[in-house]
Formats: structure tokens, sequence, C-alpha cells
């Protein structure tokens, strides 16, 4: 079999995987959501690694002009698992970076290899976000206007990276001085981690990344799950498409918990749409994500209780 040939099956049964994690409604053929994502990704401006494993390191994606530009935090989905990475995101990277800002996609170690999972995973977010600071230092990014994007499990990476300064005081990931985030947009955001565990989502993954069930450690999803962490004090704006019922369930459960808490959050319902759509810069939802983003960017507050489909 030709390395090309062999290469695209082998992205192919990844997508496949990802799109049955996904929860695609039946309706849907995980086939061809996958193969939406068999054409050849590209490649970022710079691979920068910030740490001493193999998957603490980001992909720099750099916008024309002098700058200093405002920064995207990007985060894969993939439940956490060793199985996924950030490729599938190279397009979205690719379009958001065409729009002015500048592009960090930060690896961490996953669940299945070395490290992965509680509290490694997220200790690699945190730190490859921080590290934007020391990017500042060769590169015309500006470290003072950043929003953390992420989809699915990526969603609940970015959302929780909000949280840091405001962890509990015996929390090992409170930390006064973390890279400040004006923003996050939460693309069908994994954001109840209690309630994915209880329905043991893509082979229980988040079970799997707390190390336990929420009843034998409830202080860990206390301290990861956004859905317990808010008020987050930032914008945020929940996209989700009305096909994707697997988790449109725990950005629901958020959406409600932020409200409460008096969070500036808005959701937004892409009708038509299913899970991997928000990540597709080609499809029906890019216009919905592309303006989320630049109302995040630009210091509008969105408003609260709204469902919009384009």
């Amino acid at each position: 079999m030709p390395p090309s040939t062999l290469f695209r099956v082998l992205l192919l049964a990844a997508a496949v995987g990802l799109a049955g994690c996904a929860g695609l409604p039946s309706t849907s053929d995980p086939k061809s959501a996958a193969e939406a994502y068999l054409d050849p990704q590209p490649p970022p401006d710079a691979v920068i690694v910030w740490g001493p494993y193999q998957r603490q390191f980001g992909e720099l994606r750099m916008p024309e002009g002098a700058g200093p530009h405002p920064v995207v935090v990007m985060l894969h989905g993939g439940c956490w698992l060793a199985d996924y990475d950030q490729g599938y995101m190279a397009g979205l990277a690719d379009a958001v970076r065409d729009e002015g800002f500048a592009v960090w996609t930060v690896g961490f170690r996953r669940i299945g290899e070395p490290g992965g999972g509680w509290p490694n995973t997220l200790f690699d977010v945190a730190e490859g976000t921080d590290h934007v600071r020391e990017l500042a230092a060769e590169y015309p990014v500006d470290p003072e206007r950043v929003v953390a994007v992420g989809h699915s499990a990526g969603g609940q990476l970015a959302l929780w990276l909000a949280s840091r300064r405001s962890q509990p005081d015996d929390s090992p990931f409170r930390d006064e001085t973390a890279l400040e985030i004006d923003g996050v947009l939460a693309l069908a955001a994994a954001a109840d981690l209690a309630g994915l565990s209880d329905r043991r989502t893509c082979s229980d993954a988040a079970t799997r990344l707390i190390g336990g069930s929420p009843e034998l450690h409830p202080d860990r999803y206390a301290l990861a799950s956004p859905v317990e962490r808010v008020p987050l004090g930032v914008k945020q704006i929940l996209v989700n498409g009305d096909l994707d019922a697997t988790w449109s369930a725990p950005a629901d459960a958020y959406y409600e918990a932020a409200l409460e808490a008096g969070d500036p959050v808005e959701r937004r319902v892409v009708t038509g749409a299913g899970h991997f759509e928000l990540v597709d810069p080609r499809s029906s939802a890019w216009p919905v994500v592309r303006d989320a983003l630049r109302e995040l960017v630009d210091g509008e507050t969105p408003s609260p209780a709204a469902d919009i489909a384009p």
C-alpha cells in the first residue's frame, strides 16, 4: 500500500473513532463526517517545545502584519485520549490566523500515555498557555489580549483555564500569576465532567481523566469541571450544533450554571450542525464561530440567553 494511501486509511480510522466519541446522532454517517478531515492539514508556522515531555509543545501560527497580535490559545478535543491530537483542528487554526490572530495550539499529555490524566493533563495545559509570555519575547504577540478556544474536551480545558486565578487556596492549580484569559469560546464543550462520568460518555473518558467517579473524587471534579468553577468572571460564548445531542448536554448544564452564577455567558446553537462542523471553516458553522471570536477579542460583552440559528 503506498504511504499516502496508508496515511489516509489511518487518518480515516482515527477520525471515525473520534466521530464515535462525539456521539453523532443515528441519522449521521460517522464515515462521512470523518472524510471531511482527509484533506492534507496545513502545517503551523513553527512548532515550539516548552517542556521535557513529548506532548509539551505548541504549534504557532502568525498572521501578517507587524503586530502585536491578539492571541488565541487553541485546545483540541478527542475525549482527552491519546488516540487523538491537534491535527484535525489545523484548518480552523489557519482560518483563525487569517482573521488576524496569532494562534497558539497547546499540546498536552493525554489519557493512555505516560503522565496523562489527573493532574498532568491540566498542568500541561496551564504551563503551555503561560508560555505565551515567552513567545512574546520572540514573536509579535500580545500576552495582554488572550482568548481561549476549545473544542469538545478542549472546551472543558479552555473554560478551566479561566478558573486558575480563582481556584481555592489549597488547589494545586491556583496561580494568581497565571496568564489572564480575557474570554472563552467553547465549541461543543465537555463542561460538566460529573455528568459525563455518570453517562460514561466516550468510553467513560471523564472518569478516566479524573482517575475515578464523582463519588470517589468529588474534590477533583470540583477543581476540574467548569460547571463547578463558575463564576469565571470572563466573557464566554458557547457554540453547539443542534444535531450533536451528546455534547450539547454538558454545555447546556454549564450554561445554566454560569447564568445562575452571574457570568457574562452566551449560547449559540447552529442549526443543521453536528460535532465536527464547529471546527470546519468550510461549514455553515464557521461564520458563527468567527463572529463569536471577534466579539470576544473586540471586547463586546455577550448578552445572556441567545440561541442563534444562521
